[in-house]
């Protein structure tokens, strides 16, 4: 019903863009256009839910669940005068209250001066990793889904702020730089409760070199959370006679995160030219609180066209680094809950079956460390690491 309501709303908004293009017998000053994913995964483990990423509070287990990737978007983009337009893109997703409310994705006015200077101001998809500002649209990814291993650290899909960007041209070479600052807004289901992102300022840029068929780029961002922890409550209701008033404070002050500042490093390389698809992506994630565990994780995916069909191989991996902890066992679990140490091989197909409709099938073999439980959703104690997920999804752009 929701995604008939929305697919109603872009249907008549694409219309008027339509009919403006036909009355003033110029180019169009409003376009809408449209993503979507129809997805279904299921999972060979009933001992953790498989999410997408750490913004889902549920996944999918042994039966087959249309939650982990179904996705639909519309955005508008209003061009006010040349060189000025206007974006607005919503996208409905399964999120961390359970629903799949839209969400307001982006919002900005985009200023260009010239044509090697842009500006944009608004609310702005994030850009933390290659890749990232897009992970959204399905169609646009060879895979199924962004590598997990790779991706899942990155609950912030949106700032509310400003960009700058730069391209300069070297021969038939391009550079292009990019800086950006903004406060996130979004929330991180944590069991029965929420971690508010919302007010937390983030900083980053990347610089980006185009050579031929050959893309690479450095990354580094920032972000200093506002919100502590909803933990306090679960400290508190631990009885006296284990931990002290005292006790509990100095738990929650070594697990603080307001005031802390985590860090994002990345480099990527993405390959595409004839039939070959090929990206190499690695990142560093250095956590400013005990909290979490500081990790690295890099993936390599190749894939061949066949016609309409592309075969795809890829390997990921992904290592926390434990802090030690000399405190209490309740400490010591929370810090666990962002502990990652496995290893993942992919193997799937694209089929681009029609124009703007692709249909995917891939086969994710997890294998990882029994203490690996980041960011999977409600892990018991037979969790073995272990884990096979099929994937099917029909993804389409209009």
């Amino acid at each position: 019903m929701l995604y008939a309501i929305v697919a109603g709303i872009g249907f008549a908004f694409f219309s008027a863009g339509v009919r403006a293009d036909h009355e003033d017998g110029h180019s169009q000053a409003l376009t809408v256009h449209g993503f979507g994913t129809l997805g279904m995964a299921r999972t060979t483990s009933e001992e953790v839910e498989f999410v997408r990423d750490i913004s889902q509070p549920r996944g999918a287990r042994t039966q087959w669940d249309g939650r982990v990737d179904s996705v639909l978007g519309l955005q508008a983009n209003w061009r006010i005068i040349p060189g000025l337009e206007a974006v607005v893109q919503g996208v409905s997703r399964y999120r961390y209250d359970r629903t799949f409310t839209p969400d307001i994705a982006w919002a900005y006015l985009k200023y260009d001066p010239t044509p090697t200077l842009s500006l944009r101001a608004g609310r702005l998809g994030t850009e933390f990793f290659m890749l990232a500002d897009s992970r959204q649209v399905g169609y646009s990814f060879l895979t199924v889904r962004p590598l997990g291993d790779y991706f899942w650290y990155l609950p912030f899909s949106s700032i509310d702020g400003a960009d700058v960007a730069l391209t300069v041209p070297l021969g038939d070479n391009v550079l292009r730089g990019k800086l950006y600052y903004g406060i996130s807004d979004g929330n991180i289901p944590l069991a029965d409760q929420q971690w508010k992102l919302d007010g937390s300022p983030m900083v980053g840029g990347y610089l980006d070199y185009q050579l031929a068929a050959w893309q690479f780029r450095l990354g580094y961002a920032n972000i200093k959370f506002h919100n502590s922890l909803p933990i306090a409550r679960d400290f508190y209701a631990i009885p006296a006679a284990q931990f002290s008033p005292a006790d509990v404070r100095a738990s929650l002050d070594y697990l603080e995160t307001a005031g802390t500042r985590s860090h994002y490093y990345s480099f990527g390389v993405v390959y595409d030219d004839g039939p070959w698809q090929f990206q190499l992506m690695l990142n560093h994630v250095e956590q400013g609180s005990n909290a979490f565990q500081s990790s690295d994780a890099g993936y390599l995916l190749a894939g061949y066209r066949i016609g309409p069909v592309t075969p795809y191989l890829g390997y990921s991996r992904v290592e926390s680094k434990r802090r030690g902890n000399t405190m209490n066992p309740a400490v010591a679990h929370v810090m666990a809950d962002s502990a990652s140490d496995q290893k993942t091989a992919i193997v799937g197909a694209r089929w681009d079956v029609v124009r703007n409709v692709a249909l995917k099938a891939q086969w994710d073999a997890i294998r990882g460390d029994a203490r690996s439980i980041f960011p999977y959703r409600r892990e018991t104690g037979e969790w073995t690491g272990r884990m096979d997920v099929f994937s099917l999804t029909m993804d389409f752009v209009f």
